[in-house]
């Protein structure tokens, strides 16, 4: 089984790259965030033509996340019981299960600045989450939360640590509310970069960040022990980030052995 998490930074927008990707690094599971559609407008057609049902929650020009599958696609949840908003609950949470495995495309909320109401809706919004999280955990069913969380979990995942002094994505509380979801058992799948010793997913669009690595980690796929032990591979797709008109994130990529816990996944294409 492969799976992969991509913020694209609006799927209309980068459709030809999605698809082309898709189609070259073939993976069984997809969760995408910041899909940027209108409702019912994300392109379900041109992506089942690979082979892909789509789960999608959209709530407009903002936001979004979806999750693609080759190998199934049942119980799909949109958003999360408890689920704050701002005012309203956002396009922000998408669960599945895809071949045995429960899978969730997770948008954390910016956070904008320590001052903001914004920033209190992420911390709102990331303590709820650890509730649900809690209550669809299972000894039996191996579980991945994947997407953007908007938090760089340590001082190591930001290019200078010095410079995000007083700024979001890396204030203590941000990262005590990471914690505060690995206690519940789950995993960092860290990958492995391509380029220099950080693996990096989001480079600023200005001028020389991503050819100088000037990067962040705040793409993350955590998971249960189930899910986490039965990683054979996982690393950054930096050649997603290069190109004409890319997404400011790059996927990560994960390779999960034949069977997860002692059951087989099964792909269902």
């Amino acid at each position: 089984m492969r799976l992969a998490t991509w913020n694209v930074n609006s799927v209309k927008a980068r459709l030809p790259r999605l698809l082309a990707w898709l189609a070259d690094t073939k993976p069984d599971v997809v969760c995408l965030q910041e899909t940027k559609c209108p409702d019912g407008g994300f392109p379900v057609t041109e992506v089942g033509e690979l082979g892909y049902t789509t789960a999608s929650h959209s709530d407009g020009r903002w936001n979004g996340v979806a999750i693609l599958s080759r190998i199934g696609l049942d119980d799909v949840v949109v958003g999360f019981p408890g689920e704050p908003g701002f005012p309203e609950p956002e396009a922000r949470a998408l669960a599945a299960t895809c071949g045995g495995v429960r899978v969730w495309s997770i948008y954390v909320p910016n956070g904008r600045t320590p001052d903001s109401p914004h920033y209190a809706y992420k911390l709102a919004w990331l303590a709820a989450l650890r509730g649900a999280l809690a209550a669809e955990l299972r000894p039996d069913r191996p579980l991945t939360v994947c997407g953007d969380y908007n938090v760089a979990p340590t001082d190591a995942d930001v290019w200078d640590p010095a410079l995000f002094v007083g700024s979001t994505h890396v204030t203590p509380a941000e990262r005590q509310a990471l914690a505060d979801l690995r206690e519940l058992g789950l995993n960092d799948v860290v990958p492995t970069p391509m380029k220099g010793p950080h693996p990096y997913t989001y480079w600023d669009y200005r001028a020389g960040m991503f050819h100088q690595n000037k990067g962040m980690r705040i793409d993350l796929v955590y998971a249960t022990d189930t899910f986490a032990d039965a990683v054979s591979s996982a690393y950054v797709d930096r050649e997603a980030r290069k190109g004409t008109g890319p997404s400011d994130h790059a996927p990560i990529v994960v390779d999960i052995e034949s069977a997860i816990g002692g059951g087989p996944v099964v792909a269902v294409l």
